[in-house]
């Protein structure tokens, strides 16, 4: 169902901290928001209480148009929690917009996601596991759940890790996660083949900071890393600023271990 808004602070911004509201910014004058309008409808009619599609008609509410900077409709957007999650611009042909809607609408299973990303967080991978695969048995195009699962396989199995994340794209919005994934795996390879790296008096210490990242001890790895990157920064073209990058994505900003060596990343680069 959808519904045009009266009072936007009420209808959207506080209603989509319950359930996902998709704005439609459109305006009688405008072709291809008549195009659109009856495509959006019809999803909200079939999305089973998902998310809820509300109406601003930009002439007669100016002020809501300016404060979120529309400049062309259609002009549509996501509030989640209070804020825009996501957005896109003109009239897009239903697939299109279906596809877009799988991409960006957040889990049905949020709170289990957000149970295993802390446990995760807290080094629980095994405990995180069987509450990932449900929920990627349910929604099969989760990228987030995806990436989270593949997190718990990357010290036992990298290439089960590779194989969850094969089809997260650059256009996916954990792309740079899945991307830091790839990194590790390509890593724990160079373990089984060392002879393949070139000849180095970094060479030591580089497997070695590989070594103690299969163990799962990041500390200990990007120590290693950073050390190589202050004597030889292009060994194993960049290898070991790779490496440190990787590890800070799939840790994430807020972590401790993060935070406490991304100066220590910053000097050793500069």
């Amino acid at each position: 169902m959808a519904y045009d808004v009266k009072d936007f602070q009420k209808e959207v911004i506080e209603r989509s901290k319950q359930i996902p509201v998709l704005v439609d910014f459109w305006a009688e004058w405008c072709s291809p928001c008549r195009i659109l309008g009856p495509v959006l409808e019809r999803l909200a009619t079939s999305a089973d209480g998902r998310w809820q599609l509300a109406k601003v008609n930009t002439e007669e509410m100016p002020e809501i148009a300016a404060r979120y900077n529309i400049r062309s409709i259609p002009n549509v957007k996501l509030f989640v929690d209070g804020s825009v999650s996501a957005e896109f611009v003109g009239a897009l042909p239903e697939p299109m917009v279906r596809q877009w809607l799988e991409k960006h609408l957040p889990s049905k299973l949020r709170s289990e996601l957000q149970r295993a990303e802390e446990l995760l967080s807290a080094n629980k991978a095994k405990e995180a596991r069987p509450i990932l695969e449900r929920i990627v048995a349910e929604e099969p195009n989760n990228h987030k759940a995806l990436v989270l699962l593949a997190q718990t396989y990357l010290y036992s199995d990298h290439q089960k890790a590779l194989h969850l994340i094969r089809a997260i794209e650059a256009d996916s919005p954990v792309f740079d996660v899945a991307d830091a994934i790839r990194t590790f795996a390509s890593l724990l390879e160079k373990l089984t083949h060392p002879e393949q790296l070139p000849e180095d008096d970094v060479k030591q210490t580089y497997l070695s900071a590989i070594a103690r990242l299969a163990d799962n001890d990041v500390v200990g790895a990007l120590e290693g890393f950073i050390q190589v990157i202050r004597n030889n920064r292009y060994y194993d073209e960049d290898g070991a600023r790779k490496a440190c990058v990787a590890i800070f994505k799939i840790l994430g900003e807020e972590h401790d271990v993060t935070k406490r060596f991304r100066r220590e990343f910053s000097r050793a680069l500069y």
